[in-house]
């Protein structure tokens, strides 16, 4: 389809979707044609690929054997369906932590499809935007236990963000005691 026709469909303007051509910003595949028409490809159905990537996630080393078995448990779930499993990617790492050095380069690889056990094996807060996000970029998000989630959430949600703030009280108490420790033992 012609540029003008897809940034209509998307409600962006014809100059917006052809500055992303020429930053190369276009989140699907566009060519110019000898003619100068820049011709748009359309996005593939999600349910047509057959690869998936795998992200697991626990949040202590203390859990780096349950780590192992939710992977294998999402691995079986590609399977069952007949997804070639092109990744596995495992991390320890707070489900708070926005900068998670392994789910970042997955991100950045756009892969077609990422499956995670629970959602909260993605994010803690903020899951309902990486679904819309991946969708846009046409990365399919499948959860394989949504079902078991819906009823403990807020309580989860809540314990996670006090937890979190704890954290941080403790490093900067912890922080301010050892700078007057170390003053008393300078003077």
């Amino acid at each position: 389809m012609k540029l003008v026709d897809w940034a209509k469909q998307q409600g962006i303007t014809y100059k917006t979707a052809w500055n992303w051509f020429k930053t190369g910003k276009m989140p699907v595949s566009a060519i110019k044609t000898p003619t100068g028409t820049i011709l748009v490809q359309e996005k593939t159905e999600l349910s047509e690929t057959k690869d998936a990537w795998i992200y697991s996630r626990v949040s202590t080393y203390a859990k780096k054997a349950d780590l192992d078995r939710q992977a294998s448990r999402v691995e079986d779930f590609c399977r069952a369906r007949g997804w070639a499993i092109r990744q596995v990617v495992k991390e320890v790492a707070s489900g708070m932590n926005d900068n998670r050095r392994k789910l970042r380069k997955l991100l950045e690889s756009c892969p077609s499809r990422i499956v995670v056990e629970h959602k909260d094996r993605l994010t803690r807060f903020g899951f309902g935007y990486f679904e819309i996000l991946l969708k846009q970029l046409g990365c399919e998000l499948v959860v394989v236990n949504r079902d078991s989630e819906e009823k403990n959430d807020l309580v989860k949600d809540l314990v996670s963000i006090i937890t979190s703030f704890c954290c941080r009280l403790y490093g900067l108490r912890r922080g301010r005691n050892k700078a007057r420790q170390l003053k008393k033992e300078l003077l």
